[in-house]
């Protein structure tokens, strides 16, 4: 009887040592973590050598990995808060409240400086549908524009919404060169964790429904003057909207790496020169980009295959 199970243990040692000759297990990650550690230590080089205060979070929409670099803090938005804006208005077009094709007659007092589009459109003639506004607030980031959008749509509308996500810091202030406002610190303020999650409730489908969601991010995709593009392959989409004030470069958006799309967002405050916030921001662009591509692309054992 004990030379039977003892020939039993044998042969079932046996098998599981072929077995592990010929059919290796699913390899770990531990291969991808290291290079995922890799980028994190890339990424607080550049907030080391940015003279100014960044923030930074970066989401794997693949896994749910997130990094941060001071996630938490208070920044402020400058034009990156009209995501906020067109993500009420398309929650209103949602619920009836109004249609995105709903007309505007341009108006002479409606016209304030920062506005490329609508400076060159004649008052009292030109119609424009709240969805060309929309486009005109995210493409060229023209503040006439959103600030028509944000008296339709309402200020403590956006908030509410932001309220109802969670999002308690994010908050719309004031409009756009409202000078006064600002100079009395009225500012319009987020965190790169907040807006990370406002960006990827809208890409989740989870304030929207999925005919809302594609055209907001549609939207949300026009190609734009922006750091975060300057730092992609020129094939890559990103649904982003940039924002520049004095000392503030920020850039927020979803990067639609083939298999593996991931969130970034970048704020930069404090700057001594601005141009250093968005070289920061097209840095940070290219080596997340690098990682995810890769991922995107790599076996688990990290053989990587060219597109091409």
């Amino acid at each position: 009887m004990f030379q039977k199970i003892f020939l039993s243990f044998v042969i079932s040692v046996s098998a599981l040592a072929l077995h592990a000759q010929c059919c290796p297990e699913k390899p770990a990650a531990e291969k991808r973590q290291a290079l995922w550690q890799k980028l994190q230590d890339d990424l607080r080089d550049v907030d080391q050598n940015l003279d100014g205060v960044m923030g930074l979070a970066v989401k794997d929409l693949t896994s749910g990995e997130t990094f941060f670099i001071h996630g938490d803090e208070v920044m402020p938005q400058a034009s990156s808060i009209k995501i906020a804006v067109l993500a009420n208005l398309y929650l209103q077009a949602q619920q009836g409240k109004l249609k995105l094709g709903d007309e505007y007659v341009v108006r002479k007092e409606d016209l304030v400086s920062g506005s490329d589009i609508m400076l060159g459109l004649t008052p009292g003639v030109t119609r424009l549908t709240l969805r060309d506004l929309a486009t005109m607030m995210v493409a060229v980031s023209d503040n006439s524009a959103t600030n028509v959008l944000i008296r339709r749509v309402g200020l403590d509308n956006v908030n509410t919404m932001l309220d109802g996500l969670g999002l308690k810091t994010t908050r719309l202030r004031r409009a756009m060169m409202d000078l006064q406002a600002a100079s009395e610190g009225r500012e319009n303020i987020s965190t790169p964790r907040e807006m990370m999650t406002l960006l990827e409730t809208l890409y989740r489908g989870k304030l929207l429904n999925p005919e809302m969601t594609a055209d907001l991010l549609k939207v949300l995709s026009t190609h734009k003057e922006s750091a975060l593009l300057q730092g992609l392959p020129d094939d890559v989409v990103a649904a982003n909207k940039p924002g520049e004030l004095e000392a503030v470069r920020n850039d927020s958006g979803i990067v639609f790496v083939k298999n593996r799309p991931y969130i970034l967002c970048v704020m930069t405050t404090y700057l001594r020169n601005e141009a250093d916030g968005s070289a920061a921001i097209r840095k940070i662009t290219a080596l997340t980009y690098s990682y995810f591509d890769r991922v995107g692309r790599a076996s688990d054992y990290g053989r990587v295959v060219s597109p091409k």
